[in-house]
């Protein structure tokens, strides 16, 4: 039973990793985005006249989106590989 809560454990920590390591990297997503979107939205003709506040936001919103996905998506694969290196080695020494 210890055996089967310590891995839930480390799922759970593996999962909460990968939550923060993503908001991390939307939250610098979508000021990386914000800033040249909202800059050619107002200085450029074109964009000013396609780009209405929603397309904006939009634009803003799937870069942040993405970065999260991805970057949480990485960081579980990344911990998951981590821990089945160390159980490998552990199931080695016996």
């Amino acid at each position: 039973m210890a055996s089967i809560d310590h891995k839930l454990t480390i799922a759970k920590r593996c999962a909460r990793d990968g939550v923060i390591a993503g908001a991390k990297a939307a939250a610098v997503a979508t000021v990386a985005a914000a800033i040249p979107t909202l800059a050619s939205a107002r200085m450029l003709p074109w964009a000013r006249t396609y780009l209405n506040h929603t397309a904006q936001a939009l634009i803003i919103s799937s870069v942040a989106g993405a970065a999260y996905f991805i970057v949480a998506d990485k960081t579980v694969l990344q911990s998951a590989r981590n821990n089945s290196f160390k159980n490998a080695h552990k199931s080695e020494a016996m």
